[in-house]
């Protein structure tokens, strides 16, 4: 496993952690974010889909469960399993589709969901550290 440390100190460096990850991106690729509520995982995500040429504006998927963004080189499947309370909802949705699909899968909050994660995901955590500063996240990339 290998395993990348980057710091921002705003959310225009988050974006660009996340655009130029998303450049080297390939189907079928599964990105797990993780951290606290306000971390910026949704900003992680917008310049993620910014990467893949998607313009249209990026929301958090929280009562959807999942969104789905096909503007870019490929299509972004933007999960937000949060309000999940029965992983058979995954099923319903579909999730095979778009894990095993042509398409990148972010998903926020994996850790609710992670009987159904290949070991091949890349987990990305991201954390505040309010000592360094009220806008710095460490943001750590572990691919397998």
């Amino acid at each position: 496993m290998k395993t990348e440390i980057f710091s921002s100190n705003s959310p225009e460096e988050t974006l660009k952690i996340a655009y130029d990850m998303a450049v080297d991106s390939k189907p079928g690729d599964i990105i797990c974010l993780s951290g606290d509520l306000g971390v910026g995982k949704t900003i992680f995500t917008k310049g993620f889909a910014r990467g893949l040429g998607i313009e249209e504006p990026v929301v958090s998927p929280t009562f959807t469960i999942v969104q789905v963004y096909e503007s870019g080189r490929m299509p972004l499947y933007h999960f937000d399993v949060y309000r999940i309370d029965d992983i058979d909802e995954m099923d319903e949705i579909g999730y095979e589709d778009c894990f095993f699909g042509q398409g990148v899968s972010l998903v926020e909050w994996a850790d609710k969901i992670e009987e159904l994660l290949p070991a091949t995901c890349t987990r990305v955590t991201i954390k505040k550290d309010l000592q360094k500063g009220f806008d710095y996240r460490s943001i750590e990339v572990r691919k397998a």
